[in-house]
């Protein structure tokens, strides 16, 4: 008899980042339980958020069996949102560093992205790129320099539609009935772990790991670790325990 076949895999990554950094920190955890990661690249412009929303429809038309789907800030709440519309066509959510909930009002990180949106209007890239990572740490700001070149003359476009676009509220996640696994830097000011706290509190199968992000800095994968670890907590367990090689470690 055949081992059945472990659902898809679909990560997308948060405002302004790009598939790069989501295959860093997800591909190996998640090929440690038997999953191949799909990392599509960010929509252009101001069709990021519409645009991964469509990507996921695509890849569940095309899947054999419901998404495992997720993502890192922004990406996160869209892999949410979709799984809240497509639940018997969903595996569970993998949510790294949820920004906001609801409405996204004063977040730090919609702040951010639209002061950055603001500054590539009026300064340009290159002068706004020296200005963002100026006395950041030296691995975000390499993913910032290479991830918003990427995006090219959409940047300002993209980080002001990430910035205006409203997460799940927290009612809403209440009726969420899949395994979601929460990951959450506690020393991350611009993604507060409180946030992610009140979602593991809202949903009702939700387990929250948390690392940091020094360690993310030295080793990107700390941050899928924690995701997945906490998605198997949830119960995502029972999709992976005949195709990986166990959890991997916190």
């Amino acid at each position: 008899m055949s081992a059945i076949s472990p659902p898809a895999a679909v990560l997308l990554p948060g405002t302004g980042s790009d598939e790069v950094f989501v295959r860093a920190v997800f591909a190996r955890p998640l090929a440690a339980v038997g999953f191949a990661v799909s990392a599509p690249p960010p929509p252009a412009g101001a069709a990021v958020t519409t645009g991964y929303l469509e990507v996921l429809d695509a890849a569940a038309s095309a899947a054999r069996a419901p998404l495992l789907v997720g993502g890192i800030s922004l990406g996160a709440h869209l892999a949410t949102e979709w799984a809240l519309r497509n639940r018997d066509r969903c595996a569970g959510v993998l949510a790294a560093l949820p920004a906001w909930n609801g409405r996204v009002g004063s977040a730090p990180a919609a702040v951010a992205a639209r002061l950055s949106a603001d500054r590539v209007a009026r300064d340009g890239l290159d002068a706004t790129l020296a200005t963002a990572t100026a006395g950041i740490a030296p691995w975000l700001a390499d993913e910032l320099r290479r991830a918003w070149r990427r995006h090219g003359p959409g940047l300002a476009a993209g980080l002001r539609a990430a910035a205006d676009h409203p997460a799940p509220e927290l009612a809403e996640l209440r009726a969420l009935d899949v395994p979601v696994g929460i990951a959450a830097c506690a020393d991350d000011p611009v993604h507060p772990a409180a946030v992610a706290r009140a979602w593991a509190g809202a949903l009702p199968r939700a387990a929250l790991c948390q690392t940091t992000l020094t360690a993310v800095g030295a080793d990107r994968e700390s941050l899928g670790r924690a995701a997945v670890l906490a998605w198997l907590r949830a119960g995502g367990g029972r999709f992976s325990h005949a195709h990986g090689d166990g959890p991997p470690s916190p």
